[in-house]
């Protein structure tokens, strides 16, 4: 006789789409058209970035301040043994600094090699969207995630807007971070 445990299958299907995996697809991109990614919230904003962009998300750790630097720019930190940059990503698009709470988290990503960690408000986990169901952005017309986002996806009642952390990162004023 065969009992049907839920977390077994669970566990069995993460072992069969891991084994299924094939380095080189698209960025965020699983077999079946679908797209994985870390969501986040920043404000009302509800975000999405690919996993392939976001490498974790953790605390904020203990950071220094570095002097001559935009005040979107917190400091660095050291995290893993590595130099790690803290940008108030809610700082950065819409000029207000975010509030620090028990839910702030950091996501870190990659800019040219070097670890960037991006303060955000909250982050809600992982989800996996399907690719095809994304649709192109509708955000108003003054909003400042405007060219940093292109396609939303809606899970139930909400929609996630995909923020593209390469276009972001290869902003001039992003990358020029030093204060004027």
């Amino acid at each position: 006789m065969s009992v049907s445990n839920p977390s077994f299958e669970k566990l069995l299907d993460y072992e069969q789409r891991s084994q299924a995996f094939e380095p080189g697809l698209a960025t965020g991109a699983l077999h079946g058209g679908e797209w994985a990614g870390v969501i986040f919230r920043i404000g009302d904003e509800r975000l999405a970035c690919s996993m392939q962009q976001v490498h974790e998300f953790l605390p904020i750790p203990t950071f220094t301040p570095v002097p001559g630097t935009k005040p979107w720019i917190l400091g660095l930190a050291n995290v893993h043994g590595d130099l790690l940059t803290i940008i108030d990503l809610s700082w950065y698009l819409n000029g207000e600094r975010s509030t620090l709470s028990m839910r702030t988290r950091l996501l870190v990503a990659s800019l040219s090699g070097r670890p960037v960690g991006l303060l955000v408000d909250e982050v809600f986990g992982q989800r996996q969207f399907v690719s095809d169901e994304g649709k192109k952005a509708r955000l108003p017309a003054k909003s400042p995630l405007r060219d940093f986002v292109h396609k939303q996806y809606r899970s139930g009642n909400d929609v996630w807007h995909e923020l593209d952390l390469d276009t972001l990162f290869s902003t001039t004023e992003f990358l020029n971070g030093a204060a004027a």
